[in-house]
């Protein structure tokens, strides 16, 4: 029992700080590291391990990524970033424009690919127009985690709470989908009053528009399946399935050569998943849920607020995915599972915006701009801060 706290402890202290001290494991390899030494310290045996990894998680991003994949190589995401600058007069238009495009996108597409494909949009946009690129590119990342509060494929993180709890995707979109929309019209305000240099100077934008490479066949074929994947969400079939189908539709091709698909994928998030649930797995063959749960009796976690602030607390020395697997261990106890549920997935995903490290999808950004733009812990903390306070607050009302 000690054995198997002491490598949880190590493990999420590593987490948070992002790699191991003095060696190159990265997250990843953390994760993979501690589950392999909770099966080298019998807190679990191998067959235990297997039973502990949400499969349903997996699956779901996985199809996902596919889909995503697919889309991005057809040129769809450039196309709709193209139309936005050519229609976006305005700097204030134009971010925005950005903030739509991130936020709505990454509430159905995953918020993480969403950075990734952005950002480097993004970066070729504004140096185009000779703007602030700053602005533009915290725009991306804070709507892509503002926008990703809707629906259970928005991120990871909402990919987990959807297959732990049962919820409905309908459910779950009306529940958190308001909170998301004026999360993004904060986005919007928030940035353009923290870098109002920016947007003050109202001059009109005037650019070439960029030629966009696109692969109309696949660009149909790819659409299609993605709003049938969309409607069958909402029709009520399970996500997992659902994007495993689409996924495996879109691999039936003789345009597209599967490696490029698979080159798209984020294996190392999928092996870091895997990695985590046999930790908490072991984690839960202690003591500490139980003590856990009394902590959360003692503080009536069950309510919002409370729920709130704790979660986005962990969220942001952790990050998300690694702070809802905790979470796991004592939510089902509690007498309304479901909103406890909805309030975990709106503040740890809300708490993301809060410090460059908060989110994977920030650090995205931030590194994919690195070596032409440098966004530090306080430049992004600027506008971060008043968001996530702002947005948060916006949840618990909505919420109760």
């Amino acid at each position: 029992m000690p054995i198997a706290l002491l490598i949880f402890a190590a493990t999420y202290v590593a987490l948070a700080v992002g790699r191991l001290p003095w060696l190159r494991a990265d997250r990843t390899g953390v994760a993979i590291i501690g589950a392999s030494l909770m099966l080298a310290a019998n807190a679990l045996t191998v067959q235990q391990a297997y039973a502990a990894i949400d499969y349903d998680t997996i699956v779901l991003l996985f199809g996902m990524m596919i889909v995503v994949a697919n889309l991005r190589l057809s040129g769809f995401f450039a196309l709709v970033s193209a139309w936005v600058v050519r229609h976006a007069h305005r700097p204030l238009l134009l971010l925005a424009g950005i903030v739509a495009v991130s936020g709505v996108l990454s509430a159905f597409f995953v918020n993480d690919t969403m950075c990734l494909v952005l950002t480097p949009l993004v970066l070729d946009i504004t140096e185009r127009l000779r703007r602030n690129p700053i602005p533009y590119l915290l725009a991306v990342a804070m709507a892509s985690n503002a926008g990703s509060v809707a629906t259970i494929t928005g991120n990871p993180q909402n990919m987990m709470i959807g297959s732990f709890s049962h919820i409905g995707y309908r459910t779950f979109a009306a529940a958190l989908a308001p909170v998301a929309l004026i999360g993004l019209a904060i986005t919007v305000a928030v940035i353009a009053v923290v870098y109002r240099a920016e947007f003050q100077k109202e001059a009109a934008i005037q650019v070439e528009p960029a030629k966009v490479r696109v692969n109309r066949a696949l660009m149909v074929k790819s659409l299609a399946v993605a709003a049938a994947m969309l409607v069958a969400f909402f029709a009520g079939w399970p996500p997992p399935k659902t994007a495993l189908i689409a996924g495996a539709l879109l691999l039936i091709t003789r345009r597209l050569k599967p490696e490029r698909i698979y080159r798209e994928i984020d294996w190392s998030l999928l092996a870091l998943f895997v990695g985590l649930f046999v930790v908490i797995a072991g984690l839960e063959q202690t003591p500490f849920p139980a003590d856990l749960f009394a902590v959360a009796s003692r503080y009536h976690l069950e309510r919002t607020v409370p729920m709130t602030v704790f979660s986005a607390a962990l969220s942001n020395v952790v990050s998300n995915v690694p702070a809802v697997l905790v979470f796991r261990s004592f939510v089902t106890r509690l007498p309304d599972a479901a909103h406890a549920w909805l309030t975990l997935a709106m503040s740890s995903t809300l708490a993301g915006n809060l410090t460059v490290l908060g989110s994977v999808a920030n650090l995205i950004v931030v590194q994919r701009a690195r070596g032409r733009v440098e966004i530090g812990f306080w430049e992004y903390a600027k506008a971060g801060v008043p968001i996530t306070i702002l947005t948060l607050a916006v949840g618990v009302a909505l919420l109760g």
